[in-house]
């Protein structure tokens, strides 16, 4: 019953950051597809942003996990790594790491959050550019699914939840701190 109410939680708090300023666009959405992109510059290296990357636990909000405690996130930047949660009565594997090149790309495959109940195939692309001093962020998440996934009505919330992910990557590359 904990872990339904944790759900039920997360699916208000994701629809209530869809109403949030955000940096980022919904590209593409229909009731089988949607495209995300977030663009923005972080005052950092490709290298420092690639490396925080993968310590998704520190600027992961914990509001956006089932369990609640975002220490709990892990993700192994590798072919094959699993950004996955761990806790004690539970587990979850949000997304498999399908491309790294080092400094430049992080892809992911996987339906994050309530999208993985739909069946869908999701791909959540980091995608690193130099710029001047700093870097040229650029997050991408496309996810398709049947006609009756819904997809559509899920954009907005989805694209607020990784909105809010990506600011705080670029606070805590920025600042060392992901929390404003």
């Amino acid at each position: 019953m904990k872990l339904a109410r944790r759900l039920a939680a997360i699916g208000i708090a994701c629809f209530a950051l869809a109403a949030a300023p955000s940096s980022a666009e919904v590209m593409q959405s229909a009731p089988d597809g949607a495209h995300m992109v977030h663009q923005l510059r972080v005052e950092a290296t490709p290298a420092a942003v690639y490396a925080l990357i993968g310590q998704v636990g520190r600027w992961w909000s914990g509001e956006h996990s089932y369990s609640g405690d975002a220490a709990n996130l892990t993700l192994a930047v590798e072919p094959g790594g699993c950004f996955c949660e761990r806790w004690k009565d539970g587990a979850v594997e949000h997304a498999r790491v399908i491309m790294v090149m080092r400094d430049q790309v992080v892809r992911l495959s996987g339906a994050l959050g309530p999208l993985q109940v739909k069946a869908v195939n999701g791909v959540l692309t980091f995608l690193l550019k130099p710029d001047g001093s700093g870097t040229q962020l650029t997050l991408g998440y496309r996810v398709t699914g049947s006609s009756l996934s819904g997809l559509d009505k899920d954009a907005p919330a989805v694209d607020g939840v990784l909105n809010v992910q990506v600011q705080r990557l670029k606070r805590l590359a920025e600042t060392g701190k992901a929390a404003s």
